[in-house]
């Protein structure tokens, strides 16, 4: 609870014009904000660097109307994301993205090959189910690090997803559902 204070007080003193609390606001959150990013795009750290300032540069810039976060991580991971689709859309090529029901098709002729292959080459379980959650569809995937790597709640979750509540946690719950398939005891 004194956190959410600390970074409420913190916020009001940056949307007053302090520059060394909008220093900490981007020192705090600068990490986060580029784990994700990374994993929202295969396009380049530049890239992702670039959103990362635009999102900061915005802020600044309309600090004055815009309003207090009640998390401040998640209002900034979801600027992230949405800055980075409308920056992709602009230049994104023509292509047909899968559908969620062939990944599950996809997921299951390539766990055995996968378990083979790891396995024969000594490969850790970390690492083979680090390749597995790699095969997830996108947003399984993202649902996942929002949650267990940023360690959001699924309301937070759902706020940067721009989805319901429950449906974040369908998302988790469906990848975690497939990779304990493949490691009945696997645990997150």
């Amino acid at each position: 609870m004194f956190q959410v204070i600390k970074d409420i007080e913190i916020w009001e003193s940056f949307r007053n014009g302090d520059e060394d609390a909008y220093s900490i606001i981007y020192r705090e959150h600068i990490s986060a904000m580029y784990r994700y990013g990374m994993s929202l795009s295969s396009l380049s750290e530049y890239f992702v660097f670039d959103c990362i300032h635009d999102v900061f540069t915005e802020i600044w810039a309309k600090r004055k109307t815009i309003t207090t976060p009640t998390n401040i991580r998640s209002y900034l991971l979801k600027a992230l994301k949405n800055r980075m689709q409308n920056q992709i859309l602009r230049r994104e090529s023509k292509f047909l993205p899968i559908k969620d029901g062939e990944f599950d098709e996809l997921w299951e002729d390539s766990i055995s090959d996968e378990m083979a292959f790891f396995n024969n080459y000594g490969f850790s379980k970390e690492e083979l189910v680090n390749k597995l959650i790699a095969q997830l569809p996108p947003r399984q995937q993202e649902a996942l690090r929002l949650r267990f790597v940023e360690e959001l709640e699924y309301s937070e979750v759902a706020n940067v997803m721009s989805i319901n509540r429950q449906s974040a946690q369908n998302l988790v719950v469906r990848a975690v559902e497939k990779l304990r398939k493949t490691f009945p005891s696997f645990n997150l």
